[in-house]
């Protein structure tokens, strides 16, 4: 019986624009950001950001190395954001009706500092609301040092939640990340980035 729904952030909860982020970082001075960013997993500095293995202040510098110039938190923070293509009202009234119907609901997401200062602002709703207000816990890939597909990432959220593989419902937009999910037990959904998947995730939980 599945008693924990785990959402990734990106694709999922949140709708993700990759062009948008991609011009903002050009736009920055980053000539090659279609070659540097991946929408799942990222790679270089980029990834090391994610893994908590550089840290925010480290990364800006090292980014400003790239581009050729000295950057500030902003700037940087404004290229993230970049990601974000919306958040709709329906993904966040199931979530909050899920967890009136008993669930426990939770967050595991490759993400890093500047995603998460806009995450838990108000900006997050726009009713001045984060993201902290819909989840019962959040496990960021940058706090836990370990980043999707990574099964130990997914190892560290059961144990912390002291929750079984078939008890968790894990959805993400990420194909290697589900798969990677699916060979430890965990249930899976997959739907795709900006898809309306809220009624075929109601559908799952009915039928498990």
């Amino acid at each position: 019986m599945i008693r924990t729904v785990i959402f990734d952030l990106g694709g999922v909860v949140m709708t993700l624009n990759p062009g948008e982020a991609m011009r903002r970082f050009k736009q920055l001075g980053l000539e090659n950001a279609e070659e540097i960013l991946d929408v799942y997993t990222q790679g270089g500095i980029f990834g090391q950001l994610e893994d908590g293995s550089l840290s925010s202040e480290d990364y800006i510098e090292e980014l400003g190395k790239i581009v050729g110039r000295k950057l500030s938190w902003e700037e940087v923070k404004n290229c993230w954001t970049g990601y974000v293509e919306e958040v709709p009202e329906r993904n966040l009234q199931l979530i909050n009706n899920l967890r009136d119907n008993g669930y426990r609901v939770i967050l595991l997401s490759n993400t890093n500092a500047f995603m998460q200062e806009w995450a838990e602002s108000g900006e997050f709703d726009g009713k001045g609301h984060g993201i902290q207000t819909y989840f019962d816990a959040m496990y960021r890939s940058y706090e836990v040092k370990y980043m999707k597909p990574d099964e130990r990432f997914f190892r560290h959220v059961l144990l912390a939640e002291d929750l079984l593989p078939e008890e968790a419902l894990f959805v993400d937009d990420g194909p290697r990340n589900v798969a990677a999910a699916s060979e430890l037990g965990i249930q899976t959904f997959c739907p795709k980035n900006g898809e309306d998947w809220t009624e075929e995730l109601l559908s799952i939980l009915k039928s498990r």
